[in-house]
Formats: C-alpha cells, sequence, structure tokens
C-alpha cells in the first residue's frame, strides 16, 4: 500500500469508533445536518427533464447542497470534490478556469472544460461545439449543484462524460439579507452581498460577489466580479416566467503556466520565466440573459419555452517565442475572442397511464449558435514582448446546432420503472477567413456532423430501501472550433477531417437508503470509437487527430450517513481504468507529424486511476461546530507516451465554527485549514504541453477566516 493510501485508511480508522458510538435508531430518525455541502435527496430534473427522486431513477445522479454550504464562496472544485466519478481540480490558475472530467471524458482539455455539459438554470453553459466553463458559476446566490453520469448523458446531446447544472435558489418570504467576507492565505478575499425576497406571486434573488488573490505562486494574480438575478413571476393557472441575467468581469489575470518536472521538484513555488518574460495574462467578460416560460395547458400537458442571449470577449497573451510566429501560417501569440451565442429550447410533456401504470412522455427542440469573431496577433513589437502586435488571424467562425429528442418514464410494474428516450443531434460549423496573405491562403470551410443516440435504463424495486438498475447508452463527443483550428499536416485550411467521437456506455447500479443512511455503487464501461487525441504540438499550436478506439471502465462507491443527530460521515471512491484500445503513432515535443509508436493499452492520460474523499463532521444548528477530511488522488500520466506522470497525494484539512443565532438573523463564522501536513504536490496537468511543462503545483499549507451575517426583515 502506498504512503498517500495508508494514511486514507487511517483517517477511515479514525472514523470506526465514532460509527460503531451511532445509535442505530437515531441514525433513522437524524434530521438533515445543516451547514454543509452534502449529497442529498433533492428533488433532481436531470435525467428526466421532470420532478423526480434520484433513489427512483435508473441512473447515477447526485445533488450537492451549496445555499447551506460551509465554507463561504467555495469553488466548484471545492463542492464537486464528494461526487463519485467526478474529478474537480482548482487550478490555481484562474486564467485557465477549473478542470473538470467525469469518468475520464473532458481529462485532456488543457483549458476550459469539454466532454461535459454544463448548464445554469437551465441555461448551457456549454457552446454548440462542446467547449464550456464555469467561471460565471455564481455559488453565493445557488441552491444546489446537479451532476448526472454515465449513459443518460446521451439525452443531452454533444456531451460523453456526463451533465453539470448549477441552479440559483428562489426568493424566499419574508425577505432575507446575507453579507458574507472571506480572507484568507495569498492575500485571497472574497466578499458578497445577496438579497432573496417573495412577495404577491413574484420573487428574486439578486447577488453581487468579489474574489481576488494574489495567488499562491509569483505572476498568478486574479479578480473576478459576478452579478446575477433570478426572478420568478407568477402568471396564474400555475404558470410561472422566470428570468435570468448574469454578468462576468475578470480583468487581467495572471498566468504562471506550468512547470517541468525539474523545476517542480526543485522549487514548486516558482513561475516559469516565459510567464514573466511575455506577461502571460488573460482578460475575459461575459453577460448573458434568458427567460423561462413554464405553462400548463391541461391537467396532463405542460410546456416549457426557454430562450438565452450573451456575449462573451477573451483576450490572451501566451508565451509562444518569436521564432515560431514566422511561418506564414502561425496565428499569433494574442488570442483575442469575440463571441455571440444565442438558442432556445422548447418542450412539451404529457402524464398519461399506459396498462394501467402511470407514464410520463416528453419531446423538444433545442437550438443553440455560436458567432465568434476570432482574431490573432503577433505578441511582439520589436524587442519588446507581452504586447499586441501584427495581426495574423482574422476569422468569422458559425456554429450551430439543432436537436430533437423524446423521453418517456413509465412504471411498468410495481417494482419496475422503464426510462428510455432519444436524441439527434446535428451540429455545423462554418468558417470565413478574412485574413488573407502571401503563404496563408484563404482557409474558409464549412462541415456538418449528425448523430442519433438512444439511451435506455431499466430499475427494479428489490426491496423499499434497495433499489438496483441498469442502462445503455449511445453518446458523441464533436471536435470543437479550438481543435479544428489547425491541419496536423501543416497545410492551409482547418481541420474538417476530424470526426466525432462515438461511444458505448453501460452502467449496471445499486442505491440503498434507509432513515439517515444512504449508499450508492455503480459499475460503469465506455467504448469509444474515432477518440480524438493529440497529433502535434509546438510552437504554441496543438492538432488533433482520431485514433481508432479507447476504453473507460471503472466502478463508483459513495456512503453519506447522518447519524447521532448532528453528525455526519461522506465516503466517495471511484477507480477507473481508462486506455487506448488500438495502436496509434503520437507525437514527441515539438514534432511536425506523429512519428511515435503508443501501443494499444497505454493509459489515457490525465485520468487518476483512484481518487476518493472522506470527511466527518460535527454540525449542530446553533453554537460550535467542527469537521475534518481528507481527499486522495492517485497517479496518472500526463502525456500520451506515459513518460511523464504526476505522483499520487493524499491533502488533509479540518475547519471549526460557531453559529450564532438571535430573532431577526444569524451570524456565522468559521476558520478553515488545508494541506495541513504542508505536502508538495501536483494539482492539476496540463496534458501533452508541447514544452513539458504539464505540472500545476498546488498550494502548501493555507488558511481562511470567514464571516457571514443573514437577517430578515419584518
Amino acid at each position: 500500500m502506498s504512503a498517500p493510501s495508508r494514511q486514507l485508511a487511517v483517517l477511515t480508522l479514525l472514523c470506526v469508533p465514532a460509527l460503531l458510538a451511532a445509535n442505530p435508531a437515531a441514525a433513522q430518525e437524524a434530521p438533515r445536518v445543516e451547514g454543509e455541502a452534502r449529497l442529498l435527496d433533492a428533488v433532481v430534473v436531470t435525467a428526466t427533464r421532470s420532478e423526480a427522486d434520484p433513489f427512483e431513477v435508473p441512473a447515477s445522479i447526485d445533488s450537492v447542497d451549496v445555499e447551506e454550504a460551509l465554507r463561504l464562496g467555495a469553488s466548484p472544485a471545492e463542492l464537486l470534490d464528494g461526487v463519485p466519478g467526478v474529478v474537480a481540480r482548482d487550478r490555481h490558475n484562474y486564467a485557465q478556469d477549473t478542470q473538470i472530467a467525469i469518468r475520464g471524458f473532458g481529462a485532456r482539455s488543457t483549458f476550459g472544460i469539454r466532454g461535459v455539459r454544463l448548464y445554469t438554470d437551465g441555461i448551457p453553459a456549454t457552446q454548440p461545439d462542446g467547449q464550456g466553463q464555469v467561471s460565471h458559476f455564481n455559488l453565493d446566490s445557488a441552491a444546489r449543484i446537479e451532476v448526472l453520469r454515465g449513459p443518460f448523458s446521451a439525452l443531452y446531446g454533444n456531451a460523453s462524460g456526463g451533465v453539470i447544472q448549477l441552479f440559483t435558489a428562489d426568493g424566499v418570504q419574508p425577505s432575507e439579507w446575507r453579507v458574507g467576507a472571506v480572507g484568507g492565505s495569498d492575500g485571497t478575499l472574497r466578499g458578497g452581498v445577496n438579497f432573496r425576497g417573495a412577495s404577491d406571486g413574484f420573487d428574486a434573488n439578486l447577488d453581487y460577489s468579489h474574489f481576488q488573490t494574489n495567488g499562491y505562486r509569483a505572476h498568478s494574480r486574479a479578480r473576478r466580479d459576478s452579478l446575477n438575478a433570478k426572478v420568478g413571476i407568477e402568471l396564474g393557472n400555475g404558470g410561472k416566467l422566470t428570468l435570468l441575467g448574469n454578468v462576468l468581469r475578470q480583468p487581467d489575470t495572471q498566468d504562471p503556466l506550468g512547470l517541468t518536472w525539474e523545476q517542480f521538484q526543485e522549487d514548486p513555488h516558482q513561475t516559469a520565466s516565459p510567464a514573466i518574460e511575455f506577461n502571460t495574462r488573460k482578460r475575459a467578460s461575459q453577460a448573458v440573459g434568458g427567460a423561462i416560460l413554464d405553462l400548463p395547458m391541461s391537467d396532463r400537458d405542460a410546456l416549457r419555452i426557454m430562450g438565452y442571449g450573451g456575449t462573451r470577449a477573451i483576450t490572451q497573451f501566451l508565451s509562444i517565442p518569436q521564432a515560431p510566429q514566422e511561418a506564414p501560417r502561425h496565428a499569433g501569440g494574442v488570442v483575442d475572442l469575440d463571441t455571440g451565442f444565442s438558442g432556445t429550447d422548447l418542450r412539451w410533456a404529457r402524464r398519461m397511464e399506459l396498462g394501467g401504470r402511470p407514464l410520463e412522455f416528453s419531446a423538444g427542440l433545442a437550438a443553440d449558435r455560436l458567432d465568434q469573431r476570432r482574431r490573432g496577433f503577433e505578441n511582439f513589437v520589436g524587442t519588446t514582448l507581452g504586447v499586441i502586435g501584427r495581426p495574423r488571424r482574422d476569422e468569422g467562425i458559425d456554429v450551430r446546432s439543432f436537436d430533437q429528442y423524446a423521453q418517456l418514464d413509465w412504471d411498468l410494474a410495481e417494482r419496475w420503472r422503464l426510462l428510455a428516450g432519444a436524441r439527434h443531434s446535428k451540429v455545423r460549423m462554418e468558417v470565413d477567413d478574412d485574413y488573407i496573405a502571401p503563404g496563408n491562403p484563404d482557409d474558409s470551410g464549412r462541415v456538418e456532423f449528425s448523430e442519433t443516440t438512444p439511451v435506455a435504463g431499466l430499475m427494479f424495486r428489490a426491496s423499499e430501501a434497495l433499489h438496483l438498475y441498469a442502462s445503455y447508452g449511445r453518446g458523441f463527443e464533436t471536435p470543437t472550433i479550438t481543435e479544428v483550428a489547425y491541419r496536423a499536416d501543416g497545410g492551409s485550411g482547418l481541420a474538417f477531417d476530424l470526426q466525432p467521437a462515438t461511444s458505448d456506455n453501460t452502467e449496471l447500479g445499486a442505491k440503498w437508503r434507509r432513515g439517515g443512511l444512504q449508499a450508492q455503487l455503480a459499475w460503469f464501461e465506455t467504448r469509444s470509437d474515432d477518440e480524438l487525441a493529440v497529433a502535434t504540438s509546438g510552437g504554441g499550436r496543438t492538432t488533433y487527430q482520431n485514433i481508432g478506439s479507447s476504453r473507460r471502465r471503472g466502478a463508483e462507491f459513495a456512503v453519506d450517513w447522518s447519524f447521532a443527530n448532528d453528525w455526519r460521515l461522506a465516503f466517495a471512491y471511484s477507480h477507473i481504468d481508462a486506455r487506448f484500445t488500438s495502436d496509434l503513432l503520437g507525437c514527441s515535443a515539438r514534432c511536425t507529424s506523429p512519428d511515435t509508436p503508443i501501443e494499444s493499452g497505454a493509459r489515457i492520460p490525465g485520468v487518476p486511476r483512484d481518487d476518493a474523499s472522506l470527511s466527518l463532521r460535527w454540525q449542530p444548528a446553533q453554537g460550535w461546530n467542527a469537521g475534518v477530511d481528507a481527499s486522495h488522488s492517485g497517479d496518472m500520466v500526463v502525456n500520451d507516451f506515459g513518460t511523464a506522470r504526476a505522483p499520487g497525494y493524499t491533502l488533509f484539512g479540518a475547519e471549526a465554527g460557531y453559529r450564532w443565532q438571535s430573532q431577526v438573523g444569524a451570524l456565522r463564522a468559521f476558520v478553515r485549514v488545508d494541506n495541513l501536513a504542508d505536502r508538495d504536490y501536483v494539482g492539476s496537468a496540463i496534458v501533452n504541453d508541447g514544452n513539458g511543462r504539464y505540472f500545476e503545483p498546488g498550494p502548501g499549507r493555507s488558511w481562511l477566516l470567514g464571516l457571514e451575517w443573514r437577517w430578515r426583515e419584518n
């Protein structure tokens, strides 16, 4: 057993006496524990798009309660840490956003999130090409995050790994104000003001939040400001109009880049010299607005209409040296993107009976569009680096998707439940090249992808406490506009020869729930054809290729136990074996074409074999509270050849707090310490980095101190 595994086992054993001492009867009657992120029996909509208890759905679904999270302003990575099958890494590099993978999908993404569908209040945070981000997720106003894994993600179209949805809380009556601030290591400061109110068929949740940090390493300063609004208007006869808005501003976020293994061993605090020389940084802003209209058409029929639109602007300065930019077809070292996006979703649902058993059928249409102006500039003027130089790229990009879907949810017998559906998706990409110069011909072009993805799941209620299920789904994943940006052979034009990856997803699972104890176990296997992998990487650009096949196989286990009234134990463990299952050619550092054999059976990079989390909390409604936790991540290879890898690690944390309650409000205070052992570890990896700077260090021992005041109007 490795040292990290031994450490995790020790903490598990420390929790055993508390479990043995718990009163079973009290465990069955224990109320919900407040003040923490947790898996719970919340109503979810991810799999069925209707109100459903996750215990009754033949799929892996979890809901994380963020409204009462003890750590104010926690990141998505912290809140998703206890969900099995999900690897979420706070990169502590805010120029590259959170890194999220589900069952191995999305692990290769070097920036943003792909292979996983993202939503906020029903509005897609993933563009129609499959690229998304969570930087605008406003957690201070959120109620919960829902996570769907496995075959049923096919019901959401262009995604193979899963679906993550954030839901803003509704307004409340009487109206409530929340003011909070958190300060900590490395100049970290979080603060926010939140208002929630409701009156006469009208409710609102309005939030402003601010985040800033100097960063764990030099040249990693960041700042984010977020505004979020949700307004609900009751229309009578059960109808409701929900208006949504979100604004994000992230000015001049510094990028410290990754480190080589030698640099990490020498000093994980250091920053790569090109980050300083080129002043690598990113500026981003986004504004999104949307509306959802829920209309009951009869006592059996309901209609939902959703529409949204927004803009996103990004300017990013990279560390590409001057020499590679001399090539006529090079796009430069400054990326400038202006993006407009919009879409709509129309869904009809009917409740009826079939064979004397309840059945719900729904069908819908979804259309999304992305219009992007992509410009590139040299990142130097003369000998001055890190500035906007000559233009090297100017393209208009239009991506559209149009999907049709249908599904049914049928209690076909007293102990049996069937959930099935299908979705047909069509994605079209079109590029209009406005930068034509000697040696850089017209790169305009157009390509279209389409796929039909069926899915079905069957649940057997073995007893009131134990449910068993099996499910199968067909998924697909198109290349993103970033992945088609360059051809692997170095020629002119875009890589429109790339094909979508297709996958067959199988899952077997069991769910247990009794009193304050719930547990879940799932085995899964995904076999993919035409997997997208790196073809070449060097000179600031990465190209991609389709490979024969790959396989992701593993198991997940989670238990959540509220016992002895104020105690809660949560444990989650995932094991995944992710491998290429056909021979391929890869690209060693800075090669111009794939020339190095990679044999079938090689591990897929960026996917840890094992991932686990364990927490024990004592959380009374008032007075003192405390908790300890541990997280473990196994080792992972960071390039296709398996010649470089990030070692596994186990981290420990502890927190304590106090809650004062009065007739008009409550004051919460807490202190938290992370990485108690002050361990050096690789927090995240830049997979297949062309410069060998794969490793992004995690912070050493760090602390947070927070206060929040909540009061309600009389």
